[in-house]
């Protein structure tokens, strides 16, 4: 086993993969209904996949300093996204609730949905998802604390193995005093739990 790394795909591979899984799955990719079909899936690979092809650290790079010494709790709740499970390439639909303590300096909040939506778009398992946006956060501003809720349904449970509806997964990732001060990272649940109201 070597540490190269992979042979890039190309177009044509991959449309040619899809062709394998359509006769694999006893359809004919040959017929009328689905000619264009390898194409729509590499197309939408490419938009569900885009997270490969950009460093969401980047996007809290542009920071803004005058704020008028605010240095109390931002949080952004609601943040919708999909992603994909990397067990089973399922959907993983769900909406991630981010926060944290300024030091000097704040970010657009647009920068914060850009961070969950980077990460998102990879493959995913949960957990992970939620302590790259922690992580990501913690890393590039430098804040007194980070706090990042994800409440997720996954397909690869409901529409296949078990088979259960109707059920989601919670993951939280807690860093500086939100894990170090109980009442900072009760003020920010407390936001998160107001946006199910």
């Amino acid at each position: 086993m070597t540490d190269e790394p992979a042979k890039p795909v190309d177009r044509a591979e991959a449309e040619a993969a899809i062709r394998t899984l359509l006769r694999w799955a006893g359809e004919d990719p040959s017929r009328e209904g689905l000619l264009d079909t390898p194409r729509r899936v590499v197309d939408a690979y490419r938009d569900w996949f885009s997270g490969y092809a950009e460093d969401p650290a980047e996007y809290l790079r542009r920071t803004f300093e005058e704020v008028a010494g605010y240095d109390e709790l931002i949080v952004l709740r609601d943040i919708e996204f999909e992603s994909h499970c990397e067990h089973h390439m399922a959907p993983i639909i769900g909406r991630a609730h981010v926060g944290y303590l300024p030091t000097d300096k704040v970010v657009g909040i647009s920068k914060l949905a850009r961070v969950v939506e980077g990460f998102a778009r990879r493959f995913q398992v949960q957990e992970k998802l939620t302590a790259q946006i922690a992580h990501c956060i913690e890393d590039v501003l430098k804040p007194r604390g980070v706090g990042v809720v994800i409440e997720a349904a996954h397909q690869c449970m409901t529409t296949r193995g078990v088979h259960k509806t109707g059920v989601s997964m919670t993951t939280s990732q807690m860093l500086g005093v939100f894990r170090e001060d109980a009442r900072t990272r009760a003020e920010f649940l407390q936001f998160v739990m107001s946006a199910r109201r």
